[in-house]
């Protein structure tokens, strides 16, 4: 096989191998400005964090989030990053992270007002807000009809890779989400042209990409990611057939011929035979 010439960003193992070190943290305050609307003072001291997130009661699942940081005033910030993507499922995982990122703050008798901002980056190599062609969204606690705010304490920001122009816009943004979503060292070039700190960033991607250790994570979560969407697509293979499978003894059952059993449910004569033996 091939050896890749580059280890992809969008891959979630190597998004938290780039982002989450502490050497590689301009990038990452690059990226977090290009995106959020916070005081300067707030990147003045950038904490990564275990990414993992405590469960509540006992028999909880252990959750653990891409990227997990803290700014100076100890704003809360989870990155994540999705190849593949199941909307409603998504919005539902973002809601339940982000509660617990607020729960967890809190001991038993804390006051609320210790309670710090929660701010969520939801990356996605698929689309993501179909009801929109904007490739990046803020979504806040706000009612739009009378413009007033109900609290500031939580915020889901998106970008959705697969939305991105071909022609730059000329954003930060914009070329960090190129970055994140290039395939090619020729995409990697033309961002580095323009933007002289994705251009340090391409460097040292390429530094990661050589290292070992880091390729074989990358071949490993392939390997589970292939082997998973295999499985998905037998579990959903095996459904069908299941269900076929009732479709033809329901019409066995009304005395229909084989030829339009097979044309409704795509099983073989010899699979029909076999059931009418059952009846």
């Amino acid at each position: 096989m091939k050896k890749r010439l580059f280890l992809p960003v969008k891959s979630d193992v190597i998004f938290r191998l780039f982002y989450a070190d502490e050497r590689n943290e301009e990038f990452l305050i690059s990226l977090l400005k290009s995106i959020l609307k916070l005081p300067e003072d707030d990147y003045s001291e950038i904490y990564i964090a275990d990414p993992r997130l405590l469960p509540e009661f006992e028999g909880d699942k252990m959750v653990v989030i891409d990227v997990k940081l803290y700014t100076k005033t100890r704003k809360i910030i989870h990155i994540e990053i999705q190849l593949r993507v199941t909307p409603e499922y998504l919005q539902k995982r973002v809601i339940l992270y982000d509660a617990k990122l607020i729960t967890e703050q809190l001991q038993s008798g804390d006051d609320y007002d210790l309670i710090k901002k929660v701010i969520s980056i939801i990356i996605t190599d698929e689309n993501f807000i179909p009801a929109s062609p904007a490739y990046y969204h803020c979504f806040t606690l706000y009612d739009p009809k009378a413009q007033v705010e109900f609290s500031d304490i939580l915020e889901v920001h998106t970008l959705e890779l697969r939305k991105l122009p071909e022609y730059a816009d000329g954003t930060e943004l914009y070329d960090w989400g190129k970055f994140i979503a290039a395939e090619t060292k020729e995409e990697l070039t033309m961002i580095a042209e323009r933007n002289p700190v994705v251009e340090k960033a391409v460097v040292k991607l390429l530094e990661l990409s050589a290292d070992e250790r880091a390729r074989d994570l990358f071949e490993r979560r392939e390997k589970a990611r292939r082997d998973m969407a295999a499985r998905d697509k037998w579990v959903r293979q095996e459904g069908i057939q299941e269900r076929n499978i009732e479709i033809a003894r329901s019409m066995l059952a009304d005395s229909m011929s084989a030829d339009l059993i097979s044309k409704f449910t795509g099983l073989t004569q010899e699979d029909i035979e076999r059931l009418r033996t059952t009846f």
